[in-house]
């Protein structure tokens, strides 16, 4: 099913009702996306701070009210907690489990950040007639564990999460214009070129996310990704953590030309 001329509310009640479990890339063209971290108040502070070290691949959009499930300005009548199509359980650092409701699990406690995504640019770079490789495939972005350092903040520290996105030459200078206009959804690429300049192994074999074709002559280009925190969480090993699952982002009301510079 074709959800990109969807309302964001249509397609958030579709999760809601666990009728879509999958990845949200091409969902809700025009409109921003988030990645997500939950976290008892205990550590949220230790976070807000990492988030402020390291804007450009945790650019905040919305913090909760300590034990608040509603989102109160990226969306209307929307629930945190059941919103978002996949989300990950973390235990002192370890991902124990993948569900699609966290309603059970809430705490009191519980502070939710929502962080800037790559998937808000990407219909900005389709307007621009910058090919986008994989919306063609219907993939999941592919994401890699680089050897970039966050800025450590309290107990959080750890390795800094890329996306790619392969392309000709010929559209690089324009995916630079076009993204660097929009810093609250990571902005310009980080890096552009030779993967193990980053850390990056084997570009065919991402840590997150699917591989995607890169055709001969392609460059890959490399952006922030808003799965940093999950690093942070598993260098940090903090009690309890949720997440949302790489690629199952929230769905925001805020249209992608509202987050531009």
């Amino acid at each position: 099913m074709d959800y990109s001329e969807m309302k964001p509310c249509e397609v958030r009640e579709l999760i809601r009702q666990g009728k879509i479990t999958h990845q949200t890339s091409g969902m809700c063209n025009g409109f921003a996306q988030g990645n997500l971290l939950i976290l008892p108040k205990a550590q949220a502070y230790d976070f807000l701070l990492f988030t402020q070290r390291n804007p450009k691949p945790c650019p905040i959009l919305e913090v909760g009210d300590v034990g608040s499930r509603l989102v109160k300005r990226m969306a209307d009548n929307a629930d945190i907690a059941t919103d978002i199509p996949k989300y990950r359980i973390w235990k002192y650092g370890e991902l124990v489990d993948e569900v699609t409701d966290i309603s059970s699990l809430w705490q009191d406690d519980f502070v939710y950040f929502l962080i800037g995504c790559s998937f808000s640019f990407e219909s900005e770079l389709l307007a621009a007639d910058v090919p986008v490789r994989h919306i063609e495939e219907g993939k999941n972005v592919p994401m890699y564990m680089t050897n970039i350092e966050t800025q450590p903040a309290g107990i959080f520290h750890g390795k800094t999460v890329v996306s790619m996105r392969p392309m000709k030459p010929e559209y690089v200078i324009k995916a630079i214009s076009v993204t660097a206009s929009m810093p609250r959804v990571h902005g310009a690429p980080i890096h552009i070129g030779d993967p193990a300049a980053i850390g990056i192994a084997d570009i065919h074999k991402p840590d997150f996310g699917d591989s995607v074709t890169i055709h001969e002559g392609e460059i890959p280009v490399f952006w922030c990704c808003g799965v940093t925190p999950q690093s942070a969480v598993m260098s940090a090993k903090p009690p309890l953590a949720i997440s949302h699952a790489p690629g199952h982002m929230f769905i925001t009301d805020v249209k992608n030309t509202l987050l531009k510079d």
